[in-house]
């Protein structure tokens, strides 16, 4: 296999554990690889799994697994597992692996998956939702619909963000999740191919030409997808196109790398809101 048949890929770095008596990685933990890897396909998908297995009546149990070794990955080797749903049929679901190190295949193999009842295990149709989203995203389609817009459109669904992360996650007092800025905001969610909400944030004007981004959050369970980025990005363009010619935000510490990614630079000292250090950040337009 090619590294171009694959749209998505998980990194991983081989760890000590994972190496056999012959110093290489035991066969098994290929597998364990693989399956890491199918987490980070659903959460790229923007599609938190229990949720959305729950919404769609069913659950995907593994039918058959096969493996097929070329070559050997060693302790510290950086890897690259990629994945692809290569068919879709009544009720079952197959994909296709491999394992690289840079441009070599090491292993590959297939999973095939049977969508069923949970209560019963009994197959069931694969939802006709579902296969749209995995073939549209196999097809090159983009797995997310940005929103931007008053809060009075999107309140309802930035709050479905908000709730699990600010308050539910991070303990923030629920009073000062929304407040009266929240009305003479630009708002920006970020919904997956299911209509599900998964990422928001919002812009404010402090001043002429300088826009303020708050309120940044993305679902736990899809964190890591580039979903926030999004957002951020929508931000963005949403300032530029009223003229805005500087961005500020208040970071919590812990995101400080994200936003650098995108030419954001710190600036003054760490402060605390709501219990938690922040990082004062700013880019130019």
């Amino acid at each position: 296999m090619k590294r171009s048949e694959f749209r998505f890929f998980d990194r991983l770095r081989v760890r000590w554990a994972e190496v056999d008596l012959q110093k290489i990685v035991f066969n098994g933990h290929y597998l364990m690889y693989v399956d890491t890897a199918v987490s980070g396909y659903w959460r790229t998908l923007a599609l938190p799994y229990h949720d959305t297995m729950h919404a769609l009546g069913g659950d995907l149990y593994v039918r058959k697994a096969t493996l097929e070794y070329l070559g050997s990955a060693r302790y510290d080797d950086v890897l690259q597992v990629g994945l692809r749903c290569a068919r879709i049929g009544n009720s079952s679901l197959s994909f296709q692996a491999a394992v690289f190190r840079g441009e070599q295949c090491l292993v590959h193999g297939e999973i095939v998956y049977v969508f069923a009842d949970p209560a019963t295990q009994t197959s069931r149709p694969v939802p006709e939702a579902l296969r749209r989203v995995l073939n549209g995203f196999e097809a090159g389609e983009p797995v997310l619909e940005l929103r931007v817009g008053a809060w009075a459109q999107l309140g309802a669904a930035a709050q479905q963000v908000r709730q699990p992360v600010f308050v539910d996650e991070q303990g923030i007092a629920p009073e000062l999740v929304v407040d009266e800025a929240d009305a003479e905001a630009v708002h920006a969610v970020a919904f997956n191919r299911l209509g599900v909400p998964v990422a928001a944030g919002r812009l404010l004007q402090p001043s002429r030409g300088l826009a303020q981004v708050g309120r940044m959050a993305t679902l736990a369970t899809v964190r890591g997808g580039q979903h926030g980025r999004a957002v951020l990005q929508a931000l963005m363009q949403a300032a530029r196109e009223r003229g805005d010619v500087a961005m500020v935000l208040h970071a919590q510490t812990t995101a400080v790398g994200f936003y650098e990614r995108h030419g954001f630079t710190p600036e003054g000292e760490v402060f605390q809101t709501a219990g938690i250090p922040h990082q004062t950040m700013r880019r130019v337009l």
